[in-house]
């Protein structure tokens, strides 16, 4: 009896060690790149140069050191979709603010017609903290195209990880600097682009464009890579998740010899809780709670209008996992509810 006591204590205090939080480092790189690695394995970066119409964290990289987003614009891959040059990484903005789409603006826009769209411009780093939990905050501005102000964007990342997880907990704090509407939409909120693999297998033929105008036709069933699918809070699965709600939503799919997840996990706090998703087959994973209309085919609209000095937070936390096995629905609920908390 004494020695299986003996061998179980020994069970649970390797899986502790396993599982122990690892140290999060936070490195300035140059003014316009900010270095996440965790237990001393790169793990994302921080983009904000003048060049992107956006901050973004680019790429996401596994414990394992796969990366789940995918390489396209900045650093293509063989066999990457160019579809939605605007994807990148992991970001938030929205479509249609103030009239001015900030989702869609990318280097692909022509410049005459660039007068419709906003940008998301990073002014000051608030705060970096190396530790067991690491800490980025930063201050940006959504602007027209003649840089006046329209909002101030308050963002605080907190990052933390161990031997096969990754969490970041990103809560973003938006201050109207004039009356701010975000007219109900379909491109929002929080949005991730997925690597290749993590998208859903499809039978239809695909069209991808590049950034030179070139058109590729993918036959369907041809494009053997992806083996991705969603899955849902609420049990919804695959393509049928797109714009239903739940509390959190997984994307989950081989890569290499792991099994890799992506999960975003919704705050009771947020407006218009539980989130609706707008997560699409072809790598795009998003939370968006203010796409009511297009949603439910107009019978509900949320229109979120804030007056000069008010604001507007949203939190959300977003867990990247890699294993022999997806993470399990009782994992996800107990980081929902320390989330919660």
């Amino acid at each position: 009896m004494k020695k299986k006591i003996t061998i179980g204590i020994a069970v649970l205090l390797l899986q502790h060690l396993v599982m122990a939080q690892l140290p999060v480092t936070i490195t300035q790189i140059s003014q316009s790149k900010i270095d996440i690695a965790i237990g001393g394995k790169p793990f994302t970066s921080f983009l904000f140069p003048d060049t992107l119409e956006k901050p973004v964290l680019y790429p996401v990289i596994t414990a394992g050191g796969t990366a789940v987003t995918r390489g396209f614009p900045l650093n293509p891959q063989p066999g990457d979709p160019t579809d939605h040059p605007h994807h990148i990484g992991l970001w938030l903005n929205y479509e249609n603010v103030n009239g001015l789409d900030f989702w869609n603006n990318s280097y692909a826009i022509p410049a005459e017609k660039k007068s419709q769209y906003g940008w998301i411009k990073t002014d000051r780093i608030v705060e970096k903290k190396s530790g067991t939990k690491g800490v980025l905050r930063y201050h940006a501005n959504w602007t027209n195209q003649q840089n006046t102000v329209l909002a101030e964007e308050d963002t605080r990342f907190e990052f933390s990880g161990n031997s096969r997880m990754r969490i970041i907990d990103r809560i973003t704090t938006i201050t109207a600097d004039t009356l701010l509407t975000f007219t109900d939409a379909k491109d929002g909120l929080l949005g991730f682009r997925m690597a290749h693999a993590l998208q859903i297998p499809t039978d239809k033929d695909q069209k991808f464009t590049d950034d030179k105008g070139n058109v590729t036709i993918v036959k369907g069933g041809a494009d053997k890579i992806p083996n991705g699918t969603y899955l849902s809070s609420e049990g919804k699965m695959g393509d049928s998740v797109w714009s239903t709600r739940g509390r959190w939503c997984k994307a989950f799919g081989k890569m290499g010899n792991d099994t890799v997840s992506v999960v975003i996990i919704d705050h009771p706090q947020n407006p218009n809780y539980p989130t609706f998703w707008h997560a699409r087959g072809y790598g795009l994973f998003a939370a968006n709670p203010l796409g009511e209309k297009i949603f439910t085919n107009g019978k509900s609209q949320k229109n979120l209008q804030l007056k000069k000095g008010e604001k507007v937070t949203f939190r959300y936390r977003i867990v990247v996992d890699n294993g022999s096995t997806t993470i399990s629905n009782e994992a996800i609920e107990r980081l929902a509810a320390a989330f919660k908390k």
